[in-house]
């Protein structure tokens, strides 16, 4: 039976490390949970000393200390030199676990034709507001394009790999997932392997991470020509009017979050196409790191 090793990237997450490291210790498998191990890369708050509070009540958990924070892809390096698992799983520090989703997550391993399995992001913003309305309207569409084409993304499982991710870009789980589909391993999603997260809740902190996010997608597709399924304008449309039907009755919202969505793809085609290059570190989104204010 194959084991676990659970790792999380965190910096600067003091308020969110505790709910992130709550979900994931009480959660359960048929395969046994080895270690999670959490990389704090250069964090200066009390990261790391909530971490060592852990260690100190939970054996599999374990402190790797960065020194310097050097994007994601070199946290997710080291998370894999330190492993010991079979499977790896990488959950976000800002995120929250929905009790079984762990399990949902790994039952697809039984499979061993199945390579990498992605879990369903739920964002806890206000719905009623118009940036919480887009983000629920991104987070719907990405799991409604899953459904017919896995996208990984918030929470993943993979077969350990020993291909270190390039530390000059980003799009951590898209490079996973075309390592191993190369090797012939299938993507699959997880439907049920709930986390909660928690989007933008301003109009220029929306902007700054989707053009982060588009930029590292279109990057993905300049370098490996690898289209990620959220930019494939057929399974875009399927699931733009799945999620019109159900919220037909919110139309300035509606207008409002796809005009924001699609001048983010506009520049940050552009941005790619100038070729202004790909960052490995980019500043946090502030309104993004408050999870618990939105606990359900």
């Amino acid at each position: 039976m194959p084991t676990v090793s659970i790792g999380v990237c965190a910096y600067n997450e003091e308020r969110n490390i505790g709910a992130c490291l709550d979900s994931i210790v009480r959660q359960s498998a048929e395969f046994p949970i080895r270690e999670v191990l959490i990389v704090s890369s250069g964090s200066t708050d009390g990261t790391d000393e909530i971490v060592r509070q852990y260690e100190s009540r939970d054996r599999r958990v374990r402190l790797v200390r960065q020194e310097r924070r050097e994007g994601k892809n070199s946290a997710i390096n080291e998370f894999l030199r330190h492993a010991s698992g079979e499977i790896m799983v990488l959950v976000n520090a800002d995120n929250r676990l929905d009790d079984g989703s762990l399990r949902h997550l790994l039952e697809p391993f039984k499979d061993e034709t199945v390579g990498v399995s992605g879990g369903h992001p739920i964002p806890v913003n206000d719905k009623s507001s118009t940036v919480g309305f887009a983000v629920h309207m991104l987070w719907d569409m990405h799991h409604r394009i899953s459904l017919i084409h896995p996208k990984v993304g918030e929470l993943m499982a993979f077969r350990r790999s020993d291909v270190a991710l390039p530390t000059t870009s980003q799009s951590d789980e898209d490079l996973i997932r075309i390592g191993l589909e190369k090797r012939g391993l299938r993507s699959v999603y997880a439907p049920e392997a709930i986390v909660f997260n928690k989007g933008p809740t301003t109009v220029a902190d929306l902007w700054r991470q989707r053009t982060r996010v588009n930029i590292g997608e279109k990057y993905l597709k300049k370098w490996f020509d690898y289209q990620v399924p959220t930019w494939n304008r057929q399974l875009l449309f399927s699931a733009m009017l799945g999620f019109l039907a159900a919220n037909a009755r919110r139309p300035f919202k509606l207008i409002t979050a796809i005009v924001l969505e699609a001048l983010a793809r506009a520049y940050s085609s552009l941005y790619v196409r100038l070729d202004k290059g790909d960052r490995a570190v980019w500043s946090q989104v502030s309104s993004t790191k408050d999870l618990e204010a939105g606990k359900r």
